[in-house]
C-alpha cells in the first residue's frame, strides 16, 4: 500500500512538472500584449462608434487572433501577433477584406505596444512608415493610435481609438 501511494504521488507530480514546462509561449516576453485581450468596443475621439474587436489567446498562448468589424459594416480585418523568439520582438500580420495588409514589428515599452512597418515609398517618392501604438489605460481600457509617418517628420493619424470591454 505504501508502495501505490508513493508510486501514485509520483506520477502525479510527473504530470504537473510536465505540464508547467511544457509552456513554450509562457515568458514575461510573449505575455507582453496581453493587456489587449478581450472583447472589446471601440469608439472614435468624438464618442462615435469605430466598431468591435475581439482579442483571443489561441495555440497554447503563442498568437494573439484579432477579430475587427467596423461600426458601420462591410469592413472587417484579422491579424495575427506573436512574439518572436528568433529576433525578440513581437510581430503583426494583418489582413483586411479589401485585401490590404500590414506587416509590423516592435516592442513594449512601459504600458505600451508599440509597432511599425518597414520604411517604404509613397507616390510622391517620398520615405514613410506606418507606426501603431497600443497604450494600456488604468482604467483597463485600451488606446489605440495609428499614425503614418512621412519623411520622418510629418505624421497623419490614420485611426485613433479607445477600446473598452464589454459588459458580460
Amino acid at each position: 500500500m505504501k508502495h501505490t501511494l508513493l508510486l501514485i504521488t509520483l506520477v502525479f507530480s510527473s504530470l504537473s512538472f510536465a505540464q508547467n514546462t511544457n509552456c513554450n509561449c509562457c515568458t514575461e516576453n510573449h505575455k507582453a500584449f496581453d493587456f489587449w485581450v478581450g472583447e472589446w468596443t471601440v469608439t472614435n475621439p468624438d464618442g462615435t462608434a469605430a466598431g468591435e474587436n475581439s482579442i483571443q489567446k489561441i495555440q497554447d498562448g503563442c498568437i494573439l487572433l484579432e477579430k475587427w468589424t467596423s461600426a458601420k459594416g462591410g469592413y472587417t480585418g484579422t491579424s495575427q501577433n506573436f512574439y518572436n523568439l528568433k529576433t525578440k520582438q513581437w510581430e503583426q500580420l494583418w489582413i483586411d477584406n479589401r485585401g490590404a495588409h500590414l506587416k509590423l514589428k516592435g516592442n513594449r515599452k512601459g504600458n505600451q505596444m508599440i509597432m511599425r512597418t518597414d520604411d517604404e515609398t509613397n507616390t510622391d517618392g517620398k520615405s514613410f512608415y506606418h507606426r501603431i501604438t497600443w497604450t494600456s489605460n488604468a482604467d483597463g481600457s485600451v488606446r489605440q493610435l495609428w499614425e503614418t509617418i512621412t519623411e520622418g517628420k510629418d505624421t497623419t493619424i490614420a485611426f485613433d481609438g479607445l477600446y473598452k470591454k464589454k459588459s458580460n
